[in-house]
């Protein structure tokens, strides 16, 4: 199972998650998977449509937001959207974390509580605050 990290009460990131995660997730509560990997960034990483099905078979919806570098509007639109207990994942689970963030600071949270719960995670996102704070968070 990957190392799936809280970042918040409804939110969990994690590096790539195996096809074979999806069933145990849906059985440990999980609701929502977003993906954040764009299709064929890595050999043997299962494409967008397979994690998909995987997804739906496991009872989860599922969106895929892909980016690399800065989260993508639709990035940080589908992890605030996301209902439920949501996990997003991608390579090492720092874009998923960034793309979170983001969306947090667009609904006016504070950007230390940000930066901190992420910290929590073991992602360092301090370089971010300022760009939290323009993005609306306190």
């Amino acid at each position: 199972m990957a190392d799936i990290r809280q970042v918040s009460d409804r939110f969990w990131v994690a590096p790539q998650i195996d096809l074979q995660d999806l069933p145990q997730l849906a059985s440990a509560g999980f609701q929502h998977i977003i993906n954040n990997r764009p299709d064929g960034e890595a050999p043997g990483q299962p494409t967008s449509a397979e994690a998909a099905a995987a997804a739906r078979a496991a009872g989860m919806t599922y969106v895929h937001a892909p980016f690399v570098g800065q989260p993508t509007a639709d990035a940080v639109r589908a992890a605030l959207n996301a209902s439920g207990k949501t996990l997003a994942y991608c390579r090492s689970g720092t874009r998923s974390v960034t793309a979170w963030a983001m969306s947090e600071a667009s609904q006016g949270e504070e950007a230390q509580f940000i930066v901190e719960a992420a910290a929590d995670a073991g992602y360092n996102l301090a370089s971010m605050a300022s760009l939290l704070k323009q993005l609306g968070a306190k």
